[in-house]
């Protein structure tokens, strides 16, 4: 089998057979296949697709291109959630806790935030002494004991994926939906969950912009779950404005010990709510939305979730007296407020834009090597459809330099749209892919 072949046989635009997708998949992996042949490779499947038998060998190539993590000893159906990332998404922090706390096993490797994308792991080391770093033993003993384990991404998992995003970055060949959907997936599937629940962010602050190509991308993905034997449900939810009020990590972290509190934003109760109760059915604790929902939201009513939230963190080295006193957790130097400079209806707020001022106040990484500070961000005081007075204030700025607060002040007043009326209503949840 020579990789020229393959190439040309794809950009004729026909199909790939298992083993011609393995032989690329494992001869780049280790080496053996140059970056010039598998660029030329990913531009032919740019340009003409692969179709879904593809897609799925594909993402299976990836998965057995290194570990796959065996949860087999872990009690019960194992369910992964997958967000594609957002602006203010702290979703798992709350939901994880509840899910589990109905005796439903979360055994997740997270990641750490890059960009304008915050990573969960990075949130909960707001809890001083939080670690990730389990051994398997400890993964496991956490999993079966308290229901709930988190640790970081190994270097082994799914590694052809890595290497195939890295040539994609710098080829043009990222915005290809069997491109996208077998990244997700081999690493999800690699991770050794028995049924998946994706939330597909669609809108300004996602990578998919319109719901038309968000579905598509939740469809692809729920094809390969399914393929693979995965029970898979896509939860396509919006992301063209910030999702709760919070944005930076301590500050996202005490909104989702609020949600477990009782008291938190309306929109991330419901995103943790219609998550959690895929999740839920999944794994076979209720038979309709309604029951799961109804159970999930008795475990914030009667504090299981917030007391599950407790036990996860303590038995992952972190402080749990910060859950019950939020003001311990890490505070910025200075809170500066952000004045509305007209009156009317707040009818945008552009996520990805205030993902980026974040970052600039020390909320996220420009590169991978970036330090992030845990106390900064910025905390909105208006959300999409909220009516506001001249002078009234839109938003906080948390930081802990003071030279950076008038430049993202200024920016947040570009990046929030007050007109005269409301254009349109946008749902958070668009639409659910079985």
């Amino acid at each position: 089998m020579r990789m020229y072949d393959i190439i040309v046989k794809k950009r004729k635009g026909q199909e790939l057979s298992k083993e011609e997708i393995d032989f690329f998949v494992d001869g780049f992996t280790k080496g053996e296949i140059p970056d010039y042949q598998v660029s030329a490779l990913l531009m032919a499947i740019f340009f003409n697709k692969m179709n879904t038998k593809e897609t799925a060998d594909l993402t299976m190539a990836m998965v057995n291109s290194g570990d796959v993590i065996d949860l087999s000893s872990i009690d019960g159906v194992k369910v992964d959630k997958h967000s594609t990332g957002g602006v203010g998404d702290k979703t798992s922090i709350c939901l994880t806790p509840l899910v589990a706390s109905l005796g439903v096993p979360v055994s997740k490797m997270s990641g750490r935030g890059l960009g304008h994308t915050g990573g969960t792991i990075d949130k909960l080391e707001s809890f001083s002494g939080f670690s990730v770093e389990l051994t398997e033993e400890e993964f496991i003993n956490n999993s079966n004991t308290i229901g709930i384990a988190l640790t970081g991404q190994t270097g082994n998992i799914a590694p052809a994926d890595k290497k195939l995003y890295a040539l994609r970055d710098v080829t043009g060949t990222v915005d290809n939906m069997s491109l996208i959907a077998s990244s997700i997936m081999s690493k999800k599937i690699a991770s050794g969950a028995d049924a998946i629940v994706l939330d597909v962010k669609v809108g300004d602050g996602a990578f998919m912009k319109t719901p038309e190509d968000a579905k598509a991308l939740a469809l692809e993905m729920v094809n390969i779950g399914k393929s693979v034997g995965r029970k898979t449900i896509g939860v396509i939810s919006d992301m063209d404005q910030p999702l709760g009020y919070a944005i930076g990590n301590a500050l996202e972290v005490k909104e989702a010990i609020d949600l477990l509190k009782g008291n938190g934003p309306k929109d991330l109760l419901e995103l943790t709510l219609t998550l959690g109760s895929y999740m839920i059915i999944c794994a076979n604790k209720a038979e309709t939305f309604d029951e799961a929902k109804a159970l999930l939201l008795e475990n914030i009513n009667n504090g299981k979730g917030l007391e599950k939230l407790k036990e996860f963190v303590k038995a992952q080295g972190g402080d749990s007296s910060f859950i019950d006193d939020t003001n311990k957790l890490p505070k910025a130097k200075y809170i500066e407020e952000v004045r509305a400079n007209r009156s009317g209806i707040v009818t945008k707020i552009n996520a990805e834009a205030f993902g980026l001022i974040a970052m600039e106040l020390g909320a996220g990484r420009e590169t991978k090597e970036s330090d992030i500070d845990l106390a900064v961000g910025i905390v909105l005081n208006k959300k999409r459809e909220d009516k506001v007075k001249e002078g009234e204030v839109l938003a906080y700025i948390h930081s802990n330099d003071i030279n950076n607060i008038e430049k993202a002040k200024h920016k947040i007043l570009n990046n929030i749209v007050i007109s005269n009326e409301l254009n349109k209503e946008i749902p958070l949840i668009y639409d659910i892919v079985k």
